[in-house]
């Protein structure tokens, strides 16, 4: 068994696609999919369904894919491990931060970060907080900005970098106009505009929806919680969204606050074993230094 091997099945197996894993690693698809056999050989078991138009898992790959990510880590590691003692963080490390987390000042930490570890690259991705806890869990993120819903996700330690409250805000031509604040009985027959599922802010009106036995009546969904306040604006329903998205908006939204109140708060999050290497180290030890008490902003927390 070879480590280029395990990396080979790494690609594929995120990839879904032969060829795509081979541009991806900068090899020749041939030599990709030889050696993926070679190693299917070995271990006396097929890691991949080819028979489909996409390559899939078996159930003995999806078995081997965590432990073939963990030897790629752990080899990383060493070397990391190796320029850390030399006096110098070098490596790469992945940070994820989900859509439109206006609270992080993100070009300014990259910056920060940038010039205090030259030798390390950064790749960052966004998602759902819930697809990132995953990515998190599973070792293809070092750290990442999500919103929590119900306290801390398992595998995971967190730093939370925002808390506010969550709010109501309807156009000028809604009868809630006339209203100074809404209960969750008031909103649960009226056409919501929300984050979608898998989002820290709709995870918390989900269950707090659910403990009042009610059902939300969820119409619109956006990823991004500018458009949900520009929807309101047009009177097609009544947004959901963090207090500080609805400060930001306040001359052309009205502003209800939810009775009892509902709270949505932004965390920066990394694997609870702690990071592979130095650079991981190194990135999540900066971003709770420099992200620590981020204020809000016009975007609000996912």
């Amino acid at each position: 068994m070879e480590l280029h091997q395990l990396a080979y099945v790494v690609a594929v197996a995120e990839e879904a696609n032969f060829t795509r894993a081979a541009e991806r690693l900068h090899v020749a698809q041939p030599g990709v999919s030889a050696q993926v056999r070679r190693l299917e050989r070995e271990l006396g078991q097929p890691l991949f369904d080819r028979s489909g138009r996409t390559v899939r898992l078996t159930g003995v790959g999806a078995a081997v894919l965590p432990h073939a990510r963990a030897a790629l880590a752990a080899v990383e590691a060493v070397r990391e491990t190796v320029s850390e003692h030399d006096g110098l963080v070098r490596g790469q490390v992945a940070m994820g931060m989900v859509t439109s987390a206006g609270p992080v000042a993100l070009p300014e930490f990259l910056a920060g970060f940038a010039e205090h570890y030259p030798g390390v690259e950064i790749t960052l991705a966004e998602a759902n907080s819930d697809v990132m806890a995953e990515a998190l869990r599973e070792g293809r993120l070092d750290v990442a900005v999500i919103g929590l819903a119900d306290g801390v996700p398992a595998g995971l330690a967190t730093q939370v970098l925002l808390d506010e409250e969550l709010v109501a805000v309807t156009g000028p031509g809604d009868d809630f106009v006339r209203r100074a604040d809404v209960t969750l009985a008031d909103l649960a027959g009226r056409s919501l505009i929300c984050l979608p599922k898998g989002t820290g802010v709709r995870g918390v009106l989900d269950r707090a929806f659910a403990a009042a036995g009610l059902r939300p009546r969820v119409t619109i969904e956006a990823s991004d919680p500018n458009v949900l306040a520009q929807l309101a604006m047009r009177d097609l329903g009544v947004a959901l969204v963090p207090e500080s998205l609805a400060r930001y908006y306040a001359a052309e939204l009205h502003r209800l606050p939810l009775r009892p109140s509902l709270r949505g708060q932004l965390a920066l999050a990394w694997r609870a074993t702690g990071p592979a290497g130095p650079a991981a180290r190194a990135l999540i030890q900066f971003a709770r230094t420099t992200l620590d008490g981020a204020s809000s902003s016009a975007e609000g927390a996912r």
